[in-house]
């Protein structure tokens, strides 16, 4: 029973995803239907039909099999098959006697109309074609114009305009439906972001009034403190006091704010500085212990500043974690990072070729980040390259990364560097190699 269920379910989906075959099967059914029936003559009223009673006539079997063939188009042409079944069903009542039911094709186009247009639509279409074969079967059938088989015609193409009706009511219902939840889910979504950026601008509103408020302040006390203090020692003290006490303010409530952004479990804030390139031989030492060969050429490391450090280094970090692990055995890479004027210039080279073999694998026109990313973002899933991106975006610079001419990968990140007054800059720093480590 299983088998037999599932066999019937998979036979409905193939059904369902091929119409037209769907249709074609339907049209035949229909017509070994109509043939069947055309075998069979109405009883007297004192007995159920009798099959084998009569034969059709080839003109009837021809009129049926045109009636059948036209159903396969009733997705594609609903009301031109109508017009088609409902004419030949009336020849057949007009020239046949008895005759033959090619009437089941109209019932069935009629149906189709019924489930594909509007109710008015249907109300007219429908009362035309059961007053138009209910009039022909009661004026020129033999029968007379009150025989139940003139009033099952008008009651079956009543009826398949109703049961179109209905199901296309119930499937405007169930659309309706699937369109206000989709709505709802989208209309929650965008709530959402909406009160995620409400609640970031009435934070950024804190962080700016706590801020001003205090800088303002200590900025003050600091050029009181500087004015003072040759000539009036304590009153520099007691600015200078006014200071610490504005900025430890100004500490606390920046940390309870930020604290709020903060989501239960999340690891508490580092005490310890963020790291930066002073740190980068340590950095490489754990990729040269996990077995890739580094070679570092660095220059003014300790002269940029921390935001530009520590996007140098965070870039660094993220080319060569993913050079471990895409890059394949074997192979080895090369870090500088050079002062040219006002830009600081980050580089990571490879000569990684992939796991597989030269040009395939993982590492093979991918970007660091991931195996399929190019220099437009990531395609595979991974945010590396991303997150580079728009880390050295977000300080004004460019990254761009991409294959290296025979073999291997390339990032290179350009930081823009404000100039510091009263340094003056050393020589042979612009444009430099750097030294090598």
């Amino acid at each position: 029973m299983t088998t037999l269920s599932s066999g019937f379910a998979r036979a409905r989906r193939w059904l369902r995803d091929h119409p037209l075959a769907f249709d074609a099967t339907l049209a035949f059914c229909t017509l070994v239907a109509m043939i069947c029936g055309s075998f069979t003559a109405p009883g007297d009223g004192h007995g159920p039909p009798a099959f084998g009673a009569r034969t059709p006539e080839p003109f009837s079997v021809f009129l049926m099999t045109l009636a059948a063939a036209a159903l396969v188009l009733r997705r594609r042409r609903p009301m031109q098959v109508l017009a088609v079944t409902a004419a030949l069903a009336a020849v057949e009542y007009v020239l046949m006697d008895p005759p033959a039911p090619v009437v089941m094709s109209t019932v069935i186009a009629l149906y189709t109309v019924a489930s594909r247009t509007d109710r008015p639509t249907t109300w007219r279409v429908g009362l035309l074609t059961m007053g138009g074969l209910t009039a022909a079967a009661m004026v020129f059938g033999a029968t007379p114009w009150y025989s139940q088989e003139n009033f099952g015609v008008f009651a079956w193409t009543g009826l398949a305009s109703a049961a179109g009706d209905a199901v296309r009511s119930r499937r405007a219902f169930v659309d309706a439906i699937r369109e206000r939840a989709e709505r709802a889910e989208r209309t929650r979504e965008e709530e959402a972001r909406r009160r995620v950026a409400e609640e970031r601008l009435r934070i950024a509103r804190d962080l700016h009034d706590v801020v001003a408020h205090h800088i303002a302040l200590v900025n003050v006390q600091a050029g009181v403190a500087a004015h003072v203090m040759d000539k009036r020692p304590d009153q520099a003290k007691e600015a200078l006091a006014h200071v610490r006490d504005a900025s430890r303010s100004a500490l606390n409530e920046l940390r309870v704010t930020v604290g709020l952004l903060r989501q239960q479990g999340d690891p508490e804030a580092p005490t310890e500085p963020a790291p930066g390139l002073a740190v980068l031989g340590e950095l490489v030492a754990t990729f040269r212990n996990a077995g890739l060969p580094v070679e570092v050429a660095c220059a003014d490391r300790d002269r940029l500043p921390a935001a530009v450090d520590l996007a140098a280094y965070r870039v660094i970090q993220e080319a060569l974690t993913n050079v471990r692990k895409h890059a394949g055995t074997g192979a080895r890479a090369e870090v500088s990072v050079v002062r040219v004027g006002a830009t600081a210039e980050v580089t990571v080279l490879d000569n990684g070729r992939g796991s597989t073999g030269p040009g395939t694998g993982p590492h093979a026109g991918a970007g660091p980040a991931g195996a399929g990313q190019g220099d437009d973002g990531p395609a595979g899933g991974g945010h590396g390259l991303v997150g580079m991106r728009e880390r050295v975006s977000a300080l004004g610079g460019t990254l761009s990364a991409g294959p290296r001419y025979g073999g291997g990968f390339r990032v290179h990140a350009i930081l823009p560097v404000e100039a510091r007054t009263g340094e003056p800059e050393r020589p042979g720093t612009a444009g430099g190699t750097g030294l090598r480590r």
